[in-house]
């Protein structure tokens, strides 16, 4: 799907296994002045990336098929410029930092609008003003950072990561499945 703004406008593209949410941030951002297109996998997304690198990429961390960091990793190696902000529902420290280490710009935690993914696209350095968190992470949220890492580790693999944390593959899946606790 493309939605045009302008001939001049810089290109972006979509990537998120939900169509609903690709069918309500397209016209947002080309309404921003993007020409977007949208892919709703990580191998389609690459696919067309290959034809013609995008400027701009908003790519779904969780998605069936290839991860949004292995997208990540491909876009960057296509255009080293491309502006990339990673978006989850399932957000965790060990994500976000091997997200920016393979090439994304931003990390952002859904929900997101418009506006946020232009402001993080925009955003050149850190802000050393954001609030330390006052409490340290629940005996839940560690087990989750640690499983996310084991997993980062392999490559995305559950096999290998149920192998490496002496585990069994289903009791791992059921882990990940979860909606992470809060930090």
């Amino acid at each position: 799907m493309h939605i045009h703004s302008t001939d001049e406008s810089p290109t972006l593209l979509l990537v998120d296994d939900d169509e609903d949410f690709l069918n309500v941030l397209a016209p947002a951002m080309a309404k921003r002045g993007f020409f977007v297109t949208t892919a709703n996998s990580a191998e389609n997304a690459f696919e067309i990336a290959q034809l013609d690198a995008p400027e701009y990429a908003v790519v779904d961390l969780k998605m069936s098929g290839n991860s949004g960091l292995v997208l990540v990793r491909q876009l960057a190696s296509l255009q080293a410029g491309t502006k990339i902000v990673v978006l989850t529902g399932f957000a965790s420290i060990t994500t976000a930092v091997e997200a920016i280490k393979l090439g994304a710009t931003h990390y952002l935690a859904k929900p997101v609008n418009a506006d946020e993914i232009v402001a993080a696209f925009e955003k050149k350095v850190g802000d050393d003003a954001v609030e330390l968190a006052v409490n340290p992470l629940t005996v839940n949220r560690l087990e989750w950072e640690h499983l996310q890492r084991v997993l980062a580790e392999n490559d995305g693999n559950i096999s290998a990561s149920a192998r490496s944390l002496n585990m069994h593959r289903r009791s791992l899946q059921r882990k990940l499945s979860k909606i992470p606790a809060k930090s």
